[in-house]
């Protein structure tokens, strides 16, 4: 039985986490599905926008560290299958489209490593983040020691890495880790009009605007500098370019295709 379930929407691939009983707790299993949706979303031209959520009262307690813990031990991190993308942009080629998240309740250990990998996150004010891993004798190794003190600021980041200490949905908005605090139950909805908004946007122009923005943050502004251009010969050439003209010359909201 899987836990993750996809469904598409239009130009949106809904990816659900569906195990609440276990408070979406985090299987080797699950992994596999959430990087084979994530190899979906990225393969598929009609495909524009990815949409992360989980069922139940809780985003996710953590992983099952009794399985996961031989897997570690090993060294070998998490084990990405051929077709998949790694959510936790350790291993191979990130998905070059955006995604989105949800999340409420619980939103622990490999969920906020899943959340630094989003662009766009929108929380309930229920949600509470966790780094847990100092607590149970390990450290973080899906990309948390990266990414968090980039994305929440080198001094916060380490106060609840270093303890273990939740933080808020308050805290989490404050520090730039979530876009939207919506009232609880509300989460889902608020993601997916920002979902929707995204997916109308002209193709192209998104996953170019993800690329330099990636390439900046990984490389440096100077190197992302030398490549502005890159893209932008593919990008005129294209019929979303002309559409985009015609749009704006006949006072009307564009329709674009990817192409």
């Amino acid at each position: 039985m899987s836990y993750i379930e996809t469904t598409v929407d239009g130009h949106i691939l809904d990816i659900r986490i569906n195990r609440p009983d276990k408070l979406n707790a985090l299987s080797p299993e699950m992994y596999t599905d959430l990087a084979l949706a994530l190899g979906r979303l990225d393969c598929e031209a009609d495909l524009r926008v990815g949409l992360i959520h989980a069922e139940g009262k809780h985003f996710s307690s953590g992983i099952e560290l009794d399985r996961w813990a031989p897997i570690f031990a090993r060294g070998g991190g998490f084990p990405r299958p051929e077709a998949g993308i790694d959510l936790f942009a350790l291993s191979g080629p990130r998905c070059r489209k955006p995604l989105v998240m949800a999340v409420q309740g619980y939103c622990f250990t490999w969920a906020v490593e899943e959340m630094l990998t989003t662009d766009v996150r929108v929380a309930s004010e229920d949600a509470r983040f966790a780094m847990l891993e100092v607590k149970r004798g390990i450290y973080p190794c899906g990309g948390a020691t990266l990414r968090l003190p980039a994305q929440m600021g080198w001094a916060n980041a380490q106060r609840y890495l270093l303890t273990g200490e939740q933080w808020s949905a308050a805290e989490a908005h404050r520090t730039g880790l979530i876009q939207q605090v919506v009232a609880v139950g509300e989460q889902y909805r608020a993601a997916r009009v920002i979902s929707e908004s995204i997916a109308a946007a002209a193709p192209l122009g998104v996953v170019a605007i993800l690329k330099s923005s990636r390439l900046a943050m990984t490389q440096g502004e100077i190197e992302a500098a030398t490549k502005v251009f890159d893209d932008m010969p593919t990008v005129m050439a294209s019929e979303d370019a002309s559409e985009g003209v015609r749009s704006f010359l006949e006072r009307r909201s564009a329709v674009f295709k990817g192409s």
